[in-house]
């Protein structure tokens, strides 16, 4: 035992995991039986003194595969084959390949008539063995989450499968031991990360939202077949696995009820459909073993999964485990603090009813051993051992110095191994700076950062991953007459930025987790060795990393500083945000806050992650550059989002959206957002871009715009989803201590439909067309229908400076000379040209027969805008373009025919209690209406300029309802006049 200050812990249990250990002894030295590694996928099983090899083909394409070069070979090379084998019994043994001939190889692939030597310990005994080759699929793995369990108890029994190689139309076959009855009813799958569903409900399964060119039609099918030995086979059929999300399915068995102790054999294959038909060979690591003991084996740490890191005296003095229920009454409790040795009973209350134990009191920072001792009766004996440390395990007692000189990466992620395989717990960075590549997250695994700690980015993080498609087609962006995206309708890179899916290349990654956090009130640092281009793939193989934070499918995710209650605002005198103490009193101390800076392309990207909670964050801390978007969630739900500083980025801030880069689409719901402040180079909060599947219910509160260069609050679909039941400024989240405010927007509101159709399966047509005299040549999107937004509610927002002043490009921040771009507030839905637009003719409808999307049910309630102003009365003549393909953006519109509110496409619009002034003369209309059906505008005050004698401009407007609307002559409170009702009613084509 080493003592390090007060912290008492065990060397060996804290360093065994680092050393790898070799054991050799004299016994069958001798010996040239060999076996696959349990990282073997290219032998297909060893039978006497032949080794059968496989071969094949797949698609793997890494960022610089050429377009046409993807198609390789699975045929190993020499080097491959002799990392795949092992002795039989532990000797060490030498191996060399040698040809035909006899000599020996060195490099190339394996050939048939190849050889493999093995040469036994004792450097005597020598046996050839003959290398095969044929036609398999590389093998799968098959793994049990839990791989002992306790005879006579009901558990959900999980187990996972991976494909070894990718492919579409897969054939997954998983074989079951007599005792584990699955049913359609009882059993549940999860393909790809899609989500489970019972089997009988598996045909039936959202497909997610694709374009008429997906040839799938459902996620699969499943039959269950019994076998003669009582067991049986779950045959999985028509599965899409060329997208790489982790395990390929998820199979939980419920209620499990194990009768008889023993091992219970499970085996799994599968089979591909391209680029040609191969199958594995179901050995290896397509088998494993569940062990069925008389003793009991579950014995696990109950994991605290709290919304919120707190840390209390007894936070890691205090510990609970649970069991499955037995029957015998007579359990002890007994503890080791060293690492198993010795055991001694403790005392501690167990509640046999409920299957658990606790106990409190425990020293801090100590390794703790925990088992339980049964005394008699059919479970007699001792339970699994599970391990605790007492405290937060600093990451330099486990070989991370903090020095910044020092790479600590694989220090850290052998530390977070090692937590995790102990059941979870918290890493300390204590004082000191640690020089990262990528840090692979675990499970149950929180790191804290404290104060003086420093975390920073180096050159070097992991290489994007590889994958079944080439993204070349679609590397930075999408222009209105670029048809490369829509080529392979089946590829979902070209779908999204290339920032978006290629998930490795980050600081921090994780995948398929469950409950992570990283807290703390220390320094996290790019390093400017965070790349935010989306050319990055252009950079050298060393520097592709362009994430902070990346989760993939993970849920109970937290990131933030030290938590407090009170709401974050800002002072604009100061340039700082604040507390705001329960006496109202400003609290300018940020020490308890995360802060973050040079977070390249993506802060946080959680794609596909469900119940996060961001808050208490300080960005652009240290430094302002190196930075694009802050919080992008992608098809992740349940989202709270608390506390928020950004100094300055230059792109969004706060961003849900829901894109293809999963290889399938999910829908975006349940946000709660509240005090967000910051300057952008783009929009403070957006909702899309990326809207290939539904974005609802969004609740934000109190957020303070100090400048956006594209808009404050913006709602964008653009790919076929549904945005609806977004609220702002409504107190969903909580009491609203202030207003929210916008300065300095290029637009304060930016709410607009296009029809870009970055989906899976979408069509896009080249096509000549006039747009209000325009002449466009330009893709249209022809098989996915407009996307829709409805239930949008705007209320209580002030807002002054209505221009790009944003001080990502200069200082902070630059006064208004004119110069700087301007837009009026837009409410924007899209309508494809019409046939009598097209060139030859509109060849195409959309599934749904609509051809104009509107933006429906929209509020403005005590809304006061003033605008900066100038436009000449000429402008009122502007006819905004549609938003077509790559035309996602407010800019797009080039300039409005109003300076309040510029409405097109829109139904049931509400206007109340809003204001609209402007600093300068502006000879805009205030309003303008165009085939807006259905609008209450009301308790409004606005400004008519003296050469402008219309105050609200319809055109192919209907059912417009006006009262208590009051303007002033050219100055706001000069002559105010009051509007008498107006209606306006015409028969509407809705198509």
């Amino acid at each position: 035992m080493f003592i390090i200050g007060k912290h008492c812990l065990l060397l060996i249990a804290a360093c065994l995991y680092l050393l790898p250990v070799v054991r050799a002894n004299g016994v069958g030295s001798h010996s040239t039986d060999i076996k696959p590694t349990p990282q073997a996928t290219q032998i297909g099983y060893i039978k006497n003194n032949t080794i059968i090899v496989v071969t094949g083909s797949t698609y793997r394409f890494t960022v610089d595969t050429p377009e046409d070069q993807g198609l390789v070979s699975t045929r190993p090379t020499v080097k491959q084959l002799l990392e795949q084998l092992t002795s039989k019994n532990g000797s060490i043994q030498q191996y060399r390949i040698t040809d035909k001939q006899g000599n020996t190889k060195s490099e190339g692939g394996i050939i048939a008539g190849d050889r493999l030597v093995v040469t036994a310990q004792d450097g005597i005994a020598m046996k050839k063995y003959l290398l095969v080759l044929q036609p398999m699929a590389l093998g799968g793995k098959i793994e049990l989450q839990q791989e002992k369990v306790t005879v006579n108890t009901t558990k959900d029994l999980i187990l996972f499968f991976t494909a070894g190689q990718r492919s579409p139309d897969v054939t997954v076959k998983i074989y079951l031991p007599t005792g584990i009855h699955a049913t359609l009813q009882n059993t549940t799958v999860n393909v790809i990360g899609r989500g489970d569903v019972l089997l009988e409900n598996f045909a039936q399964q959202s497909i997610g939202r694709t374009g008429t060119r997906y040839p799938f039609t459902k996620v699969g099918a499943v039959a269950i077949t019994p076998l003669p030995n009582g067991g049986s086979v779950l045959h999985f059929s028509h599965l899409d696995l060329r997208p790489a999300n982790g395990a390929d399915l998820k199979i939980v068995i419920r209620n499990v009820r194990f009768t008889k102790t023993g091992n219970y054999a499970f085996k799994a294959n599968y089979t591909t459909a391209k680029p040609e038909v191969l199958t594995s060979a179901g050995t290896g690591v397509e088998t494993t073993t569940l062990q069925v003991t008389p003793t009991i084996s579950d014995f696990a740490r109950i994991i605290d999964q709290s919304f919120q890191y707190k840390e209390t005296a007894n936070t890691f003095t205090t510990v609970q485990f649970t069991w499955s229920t037995i029957s015998e009454k007579t359990i002890q409790l007994q503890q080791s603090l060293d690492s198993g040795k010795t055991f001694v009973p403790v005392n501690a209350t167990i509640d046999l009813k409920r299957s658990t134990v606790g106990i409190s009191g425990l020293r801090p920072d100590k390794l703790y051993t925990f088992r339980l001792f049964v005394q008699g009766g059919l479970h007699n004996g001792l339970s699994n051992p599970v391990q605790f440390y007492s405290g937060k395990l600093d990451v330099k007692i486990v070989g991370a110095t903090g020095d910044s000189s020092q790479d600590c990466t694989q220090a850290i992620n052998k530390a977070i191994d090692y937590m995790n395989r102990i059941g979870g717990g918290t890493l300390l960075f204590s004082k000191g700076t640690y020089s990262l590549r990528t840090v692979h997250l675990k499970s149950n695994v929180y790191l804290y950062i404290d104060k003086d700690a420093t975390i920073k980015a180096l050159k070097g993080a992991d290489a994007p991953e590889t994958t079944w498609f080439s993204d070349k087609k679609y590397r930075s962006g999408l222009s209105p007459t670029d048809a490369g995206p829509y080529e392979d309708p089946e590829n979902y890179l070209t779908k999204q930025d290339v920032g978006h899916h290629y998930f490795n290349n980050s600081l921090f990654f994780g995948e398929r987790l469950n409950n992570v956090k990283i807290i703390g009130n220390g320094y996290i640092t790019g390093n400017g060795n965070l790349v935010t281009g989306d050319k990055v793939m252009n950079n050298a193989p060393d520097n592709r990393a362009d994430k902070l934070f990346t989760f993939k499918l993970c849920t109970n995710i937290e990131i933030g500083g030290l938590y407090r209650e009170a709401d974050l605002w800002y002072d604009s005198t100061k340039d700082e945000p604040y507390y705001i103490n329960q006496d109202g009193s400003k609290d300018f101390d940020t020490g308890n806050m995360l802060h973050i800076d040079r977070s390249g392309h993506f802060a946080l990207l959680a794609t596909g992650t469900d119940s996060i909670h961001v808050h208490n964050t300080y960005f652009s801390w240290g430094s302002t550059s190196s930075v694009r978007d802050i919080y992008d969630f992608m098809a992740c739900s349940d989202v709270t989002v608390t506390n928020i500083y950004s100094k300055v980025s230059s792109d969004d801030i706060v961003k849900p959206g829901s894109d293809c880069s999963l290889g399938f689409t999910r829908p975006a719901h349940h946000y709660k957002v509240r005090n967000v402040i910051g300057d952008t180079n783009c929009n403070l909060f957006q909702i899309g871009s990326e809207t290939a599947d539904d974005i609802t219910d969004i609740c934000v509160d109190n957020i303070y715009v100090l400048g956006s260069n594209k808009a404050g609050f913006s709602i964008s679909t653009n790919d076929g989803g549904h945005i609806k039941n977004i609220h702002l400024n409504c107190g969903h989240t909580g009491p609203l201590h202030h207003r929210s405010l916008m300065f300095r927007s290029f637009t304060p509101f930016f709410i607009s439909i296009s029809n870009r159709g970055r989906v899976i399966g979408a069509e896009a047509g080249k096509y000549m067309f006039t747009d209000n005299g325009e002449k466009h040549d330009e893709l249209l999107i022809k098989n996915v229908n407009i996307g829709q937004v409805e239930n949008i509610i705007l209320n209580g927002i002030d807002i002054y400076d209505v221009y790009a002043g944003s001080s990502f490009n200069g200082k902070r921040w630059a006064g208004y000379d004119g110069k700087q771009r301007r837009a009026t507030p837009i409410i924007a839905g899209y309508r494809l040209p019409t046939n009598d637009q097209v060139t030859g003719g509109l060849n195409f409808t959309l599934p749904n027969g609509k051809h104009t999307g509107y933006i429906k049910n929209i509020v403005f309630n005590d809304v006061q805008i003033l605008v900066k102003g100038g436009n000449q009365l000429a402008d009122t003549a502007a006819t905004p373009p549609e938003l077509g393909v790559g035309q996602y953006n407010a800019a797009n519109l080039k300039i409005q025919p109003s300076y309040g509110l510029w409405a097109r496409h829109v139904m049931d619009l509400t206007v109340k209690g809003c204001s609209f002034n402007y600093e300068k003369r502006d000879s805009r209309y205030p309003i303008y209406l165009d085939d807006v059906i259905g609008a209450h505008i009301s308790h409004v005050q606005m400004v008519r300029p003296v050469d402008n004698k219309e105050v609200i401009k319809l055109k192919h407007a209907a059912n417009v309802q006006i009262d208590n609307v009051f303007y002033y002559e050219d100055v706001w409170n000069k002559a105010g006049t009051g509007l008498s009702a107006v209606k306006q009613i015409r028969t509407i084509n809705l198509k």
